[in-house]
């Protein structure tokens, strides 16, 4: 299962390719959002931080963008696809990873914002 920089996956999707150690998770969230509830292994990076800690980012796997519902993500997902990295938006966001079973730790994972 292969996708193009900046195509959509579904949260189902994600949730497989990241298991598989095929796509890199990247959280934009804000704190507040992260301490919620968010997906195991996955990389937080706040939006509003990312161009200062740009160097965490992988350039040998594809960066799979997450936000809470896809509009951040998708934003992202277009910035680094223009930025030369193979990055997908995880579509639905983390509404719909916890919808598709993909597990969620943190403090409130119950209560995610």
């Amino acid at each position: 299962m292969t996708h193009e920089p900046g195509e959509s996956v579904t949260a189902g999707e994600a949730i497989s390719l990241v298991a598989s150690g095929d796509l890199w998770l990247l959280d934009v969230r804000e704190d507040f959002e992260w301490s919620s509830g968010h997906a195991p292994g996955a990389h937080h990076i706040p939006l509003g931080e990312l161009g200062l800690r740009q160097g965490e980012l992988p350039d040998d796997v594809t960066i799979a963008v997450i936000c809470h519902v896809g509009q951040r993500s998708r934003m992202v997902t277009n910035a680094l696809v223009d930025a030369d990295y193979a990055a997908v938006d995880v579509a639905g966001g983390m509404v719909a990873w916890q919808a598709s079973g993909g597990d969620v730790v943190g403090a409130e994972a119950g209560q995610m914002r």
